[in-house]
């Protein structure tokens, strides 16, 4: 809320350091990687948060996201039916 990106961001990496398979830091880092316009690593972050939470909603959403915006179209379309069929 205070947009301090970095200081976040760096927050959430250490998180990541003392629980490397915690899916709500990834996501949330992968926010914060958005923010950044650092599509590529929120991508890397989501894709090892779905690993460890198949087929969350914000997950798949915020990855659908992603996906749009690094033009992945298809992935993105996938990713985003799977989440709104999940809102049913």
């Amino acid at each position: 809320m205070l947009k301090e990106y970095q200081g976040a961001l760096k927050d959430l990496d250490k998180a990541n350091v003392l629980e490397p398979n915690n899916a709500l830091t990834l996501r949330n880092r992968a926010n914060v990687k958005m923010m950044l316009k650092e599509y590529q690593g929120a991508l890397e972050d989501l894709d090892k948060a779905d690993v460890l939470e198949p087929n969350n909603a914000f997950t798949l959403k915020t990855r659908g996201d992603v996906k749009y915006m690094l033009k992945e179209y298809q992935g993105a379309l996938e990713d985003l039916d799977i989440f709104a069929y999940s809102c049913m």
